[in-house]
């Protein structure tokens, strides 16, 4: 099928996958878009932040650069910048910290923050196009940072040797904990979203926060499963990060990511568009072009949902189209099947139901089934 008819089908690019989504904040937003496009989504946060104002740490480092006024002060994030004004203003120290930070350098990285700072009544003295926070590191140690104190916007993200740096050059650095992360106070959501990945029950997992997956990796090691996490994430179940900062706590890990050019909801939403759908088997069956996805088969461009038994099946006959596969084995590829052969024979009779082209799986008499795969089809469907 064509990139165009594929975006002109009903059923949306993502239709056939399920997408794991471990985000705390947006969640919703990122939900909404997979669903759009057709996804079926687990979500379960992995983290849950701290409300700003019952955040002490938060307003303790407030009050130290209040009394003790920083030489810089750097602006990360444009919602934490926001977050951590108002949240000042519900203690009753807004306006000593606006007093503040218009006393000092201030740096915001990129245009949103830069936007955010301008709302507060505050004008930066610098921001980067880039939104790079290595070339604010630049500027900074080109200026010297030696005897200079410098306050630095955190918003639970780790900043890889950006602190370590400064220090290096002689700096003192305070941070300013906005949005700090803790593990959910419900583990449960998280634990089925943990088995249904090394299940193989989902198609994709996305992270949009280095603790999110610093979080999963944690439950996943309390539970015992972390190998099994980290080879389902590595086999079948494609882990896609907003960036590569939130990437690289699966890559310490030794997990491969895919991550959009633009750090976004939005791209990640259609890197998976891109990537799922290529994953997925195509094979012409009895003159039928059938497409085979994580819950669902596409079927000459056409969606059929199929019973989790009926998709243990198909994937099993998959492995050698057109080749015999014998009823023992397929007994065996049945989740909870036990030893009765009569239940391939029921999962059989419902997946080519779902299919409603019962002719793509042939009945080889006392041996078992094989999907019909038609060669000649071959060289039309590496065109289409």
């Amino acid at each position: 099928m064509s990139a165009e008819a594929e975006a002109a089908a009903p059923h949306g690019p993502l239709a056939g996958f399920t997408v794991g989504v471990t985000a705390a904040r947006r969640a919703d937003e990122l939900a909404a878009l997979l669903t759009r496009r057709g996804a079926a989504v687990l979500h379960a946060p992995a983290l849950r932040i701290v409300p700003l104002a019952d955040d002490s740490e938060l307003l303790a480092a407030t009050q130290e650069l209040i009394a003790r006024v920083p030489d810089t002060v750097v602006a990360t994030t444009a919602i934490g910048f926001r977050g951590w004004v108002e949240a000042a203003d519900g203690w009753g120290v807004g306006d000593a910290l606006l007093k503040t930070l218009k006393g000092v350098e201030l740096l915001a990285r990129g245009p949103k923050v830069k936007g955010a700072v301008r709302a507060a009544g505050l004008t930066e003295q610098w921001s980067p196009s880039s939104e790079s926070m290595a070339e604010v590191l630049d500027r900074l140690l080109a200026e010297g940072v030696a005897g200079r104190r410098i306050a630095i916007q955190l918003h639970g993200e780790p900043l890889p040797g950006f602190v370590e740096s400064l220090r290096a050059g002689g700096a003192e650095v305070v941070g300013v904990p906005v949005y700090r992360w803790l593990p959910p106070q419900d583990p449960a959501p998280l634990d089925r979203l943990l088995d249904a990945t090394v299940s193989h029950g989902l198609d994709a997992l996305t992270f949009t926060s280095a603790p999110a997956a610093a979080s999963l990796l944690d439950r996943a090691e309390e539970r015992g499963m972390l190998a099994e996490l980290l080879l389902a994430l590595h086999d079948d179940v494609l882990p896609a990060c907003v960036g590569p900062v939130t990437a690289l706590q699966l890559q310490a890990r030794g997990v491969t990511t895919l991550a959009p050019e633009r750090f976004r909801l939005g791209p990640l939403v259609q890197l998976l568009c891109t990537e799922l759908p290529a994953r997925s088997r195509v094979l012409p069956l009895a003159g039928r072009r059938v497409e085979i996805r994580g819950h669902a088969v596409l079927v000459d461009g056409e969606l059929k949902s199929v019973p989790p038994a009926g998709m243990a099946l198909l994937r099993a006959l998959a492995r050698r189209p057109g080749w015999v596969v014998a009823r023992a084995e397929l007994l065996r590829a049945l989740p909870g099947s036990g030893t009765d052969e009569h239940a391939v024979e029921t999962a059989m009779a419902r997946l080519r139901t779902a299919l409603g082209t019962p002719r793509v799986i042939q009945t080889v008499v006392k041996r078992g089934y094989r999907l019909a795969l038609d060669p000649a089809a071959d060289a039309k469907y590496a065109e289409d």
